[in-house]
């Protein structure tokens, strides 16, 4: 959406128009006006080293999220967490595609998808330790139903710590495609962690 109003501003611009730019705020932030002149130099946005960290580390942090919901198949009887897991594999396994193929665009790093696994490696926010994911691998039926939810709640906030962190930095967060990811991982993740708040609540 951002990159079609600076295309238009651009456009409007160069005709010598002025109508009014709306710019999207982050997640939290509303909207609001900008120049013309603003809208084009806006369309000239180059990623950081800060949006790479982003893009490497989120990659990271959805391969732990495919690792969870890959527990499942022997460890639930429960219909909606199954249903749940589909829409977490199947979303963020194309996101994970998306972000692998924004980093070689740009010449950047893509990082192994299972790098967590490695000791003592560095993790994102909210990813589980080897610790919870050895306990959560123990567990089968309601202990396991209720597990998966509490540290999945624990993981999708943490990706929205994520998103928080990169807004904070001066510059990052502002290349059209990055932007609209990161608002959109805000969007998905808060809808799953109500979901899955239901779901805990019901469970006990």
């Amino acid at each position: 959406m951002l990159l079609t109003v600076i295309v238009t501003a651009s456009c409007h611009a160069r005709a010598g128009l002025g109508p009014p730019i709306v710019q999207p705020g982050v997640p939290g932030v509303g909207s609001h006006t900008i120049a013309a002149e603003k809208a084009i130099d806006l369309s000239e946005v180059q990623h950081t080293a800060a949006d790479v960290r982003f893009m490497q580390g989120m990659i990271q942090h959805h391969a732990q999220a495919l690792d969870m919901t890959g527990l499942l198949g022997t460890r639930t009887a429960s219909e909606d967490l199954r249903r749940l897991a589909l829409r977490i594999d199947l979303s963020q396994s194309d996101e994970i595609k998306m972000m692998r193929r924004w980093l070689e665009t740009r010449g950047e790093e893509v990082p192994a998808e299972h790098a967590h696994h490695i000791p003592g490696a560095t993790l994102m926010p909210g990813m589980l330790t080897p610790e919870e994911m050895n306990h959560l691998a123990q567990e089968k039926g309601r202990e396991f139903d209720r597990l998966f939810l509490e540290l999945m709640i624990k993981h999708h906030e943490g990706a929205l710590i994520m998103v928080e962190q990169l807004f904070a930095t001066p510059g990052a967060g502002q290349e059209p495609e990055i932007f609209a990811f990161a608002s959109d991982v805000v969007d998905d993740q808060r809808i799953e962690i109500d979901r899955m708040a239901r779901l805990l609540t019901e469970l006990k």
